[in-house]
């Protein structure tokens, strides 16, 4: 039998109160979002979606004068540039600046710069202000005049008053280096435009190419500050800051971008040298010249002969020319911080032609111990013609040389290791074109015939211009017991040879009986690079004293030693 309920109107209404009890006890159901078309059909509402307000754009002065290349125009596009005095923004020399805040500062270094061939190192303030006003200076008697740039003019003039016309020469461009030569003048130029056929020439003893330069406190800098002067220019944004400091170069000497290198002449640790080492202690013949070599970032020593374990006890007498030095030497290579070494030397071999023991893996193995590095030579051919490069500061430089004088045991093959042989030179004009054009600033060293000469020969000229000319920006003679001249030839520094360094010729007696005291007289180059650029060759000249030990020279005895080289190279001592 088959129940049926009936549904009365009580039953129904008590069942419809029970679904809404249950009904409000349940999870809500899951709101279903309307697809594209069902939206369409339903009348959109009004609605507000925040928006991030466009960039206000900033008034901006630049006031005059600037120096070149201390702004980049271009990046101030999101701005407006304005020559009025009532800018949002205003960036020029800090003595003229307006109320405000400061946002940013610059400085920018110049060197007082004279023609290559000039004897005077140094000047005082003093004795630049006297020639700026018109009297008396005779540190600068000989010099016609003085060229400088616009914004260098504005900010002396306000110090030091209107200059003598006669004398300073005020110009839109640097004035090249060989229209100074030409008229014996002088100039004042942005340290990061220095070119090496300038010398500069320090001021109260500030020179800017010294690694302990200060331009805090020097002469011949000048500030520049950006001053916000309104509340839009104290707020600025993010982007606003960050073009202005791609846009304003902080300055043209940073630290950071430069690299100096230290270049020295023959070594030989051998005979009287090594014999006042092993009675004065291994440091003796660097202790007077240390500070040059080791402030340097890159010191270089031309190392002519190996090192060996079993070298006999040296003999300051000796008239043997087969040299090997002790191992213990190398302590001396460590105190001058030696960082390059090169293996041109004509002498790498003797052990191995005398005693028969090839000590060149030695010798290259204890470099790379000490953390040197070596060109010019190798374990085999293929080392030895192998260029160094490096990166010093942001500066790529490449190291390449080679011997031309032999002995043939001197020169490395494939099967043992010594010099690179220079063969036809070609394949070492090759090598820096192609260091060249990958963006290296390439040096190039010879051991080249010896004489006893300060001049160059033709055949100098021939084959250390051949490395000028492909590319080299530095071309020196390793081989040279006496100093040579010196020549530009492209864009290279040329000196034919630097003379001794550490090697005990206190004189020599030459082919016709004549006595040569000059092989004291020696040269150690001071190079500085500056983000990728060449500027500056400084010489510094030391007096070779017991056989082992150069110091600096005197001032009369620097005078004697520049003139007779600048001669040899055909200048005029100035």
């Amino acid at each position: 039998m088959k129940l049926t309920l009936k549904k009365s109107p009580t039953v129904i209404n008590l069942l419809f109160i029970l679904s809404l009890i249950f009904s409000a006890c349940a999870s809500p159901a899951p709101t279903q979002t309307p697809s594209p078309t069902r939206a369409a059909e339903i009348p959109s509402q009004p609605t507000s979606t925040p928006t991030e307000a466009p960039p206000v754009q900033l008034s901006l002065t630049l006031a005059s004068p600037l120096p070149a290349g201390l702004v980049d125009d271009a990046a101030l596009d999101d701005f407006a540039l304005s020559t009025g005095p009532a800018a949002d923004l205003w960036f020029g020399p800090a003595g003229d600046a307006p109320d405000g805040e400061l946002i940013l500062t610059s400085t920018w270094v110049y060197a007082l710069a004279a023609p290559f061939p000039t004897l005077l190192d140094e000047i005082t303030l003093a004795d630049l202000q006297t020639f700026w006003a018109g009297g008396e200076a005779p540190a600068l008697a000989e010099v016609p005049f003085l060229s400088l740039p616009v914004p260098v003019e504005s900010a002396l003039t306000k110090e030091w008053g209107e200059p003598d016309p006669s004398r300073i020469l005020v110009t839109d461009s640097q004035p090249e280096a060989d229209r100074l030569w030409e008229a014996n003048a002088w100039a004042i130029v942005p340290f990061d435009t220095l070119e090496p056929k300038l010398k500069v020439i320090a001021i109260d003893g500030y020179n800017p190419l010294n690694k302990d330069f200060d331009p805090g406190a020097a002469p011949l800098v000048l500030t520049y500050q950006l001053i916000a002067q309104t509340e839009a220019g104290r707020t600025l944004g993010a982007a606003n800051l960050a073009a202005l400091q791609n846009a304003i170069v902080p300055t043209n000497r940073d630290p950071e971008k430069m690299t100096t290198l230290v270049m020295t002449g023959v070594t030989a640790l051998v005979r009287a040298t090594a014999d006042k080492m092993e009675k004065n202690g291994v440091l003796y013949p660097g202790e007077k010249i240390r500070d040059w070599l080791t402030t340097a970032d890159l010191t270089h020593i031309s190392n002519e002969v190996s090192f060996y374990e079993d070298c006999p006890t040296p003999d300051p007498n000796s008239g043997m020319l087969f040299f090997c030095s002790s191992p213990d030497y190398i302590e001396l290579f460590d105190d001058i911080g030696a960082d390059i070494i090169e293996l041109t030397g004509n002498h790498n071999n003797d052990s191995a032609y005398v005693w028969g023991v090839d000590v060149v893996p030695f010798s290259l193995q204890m470099y790379t111990e000490h953390g040197m590095s070596y060109f010019g030579g190798g374990l085999d051919l293929q080392d030895a013609l192998t260029p160094l490069t490096l990166t010093d500061h942001g500066n790529k430089l490449a190291f390449i040389g080679c011997n031309a004088s032999g002995p043939d045991y001197a020169w490395a093959t494939d099967e043992h290791g010594g010099s690179a042989p220079c063969g036809d030179y070609e394949w070492m004009a090759d090598e820096i074109s192609r260091l060249r054009a990958e963006g290296y600033l390439p040096i190039a060293t010879f051991q080249y015939f010896e004489d006893y000469y300060n001049y160059a020969s033709e055949h100098h000229t021939r084959d250390f211009g051949m490395m000028a000319d492909a590319g080299a920006v530095i071309v020196n003679g390793s081989q040279a017991h006496l100093a040579k001249g010196m020549t530009f030839r492209a864009d290279a520094f040329v000196q034919y040879g630097l003379g001794n360094l550490f090697f005990d010729q206190m004189g020599i007696i030459d082919q016709y009986g004549k006595q040569i005291l000059e092989t004291r007289w020696e040269i150690i180059q001071r190079h500085t690079f500056y983000d990728g650029q060449y500027l500056s060759t400084e010489l510094l000249t030391a007096m070779l004293e017991d056989y082992a030990q150069p110091r600096p020279m005197t001032a009369p005895e620097r005078a004697t030693f520049l003139k007779s080289l600048f001669a040899a190279s055909g200048w005029e001592t100035r």
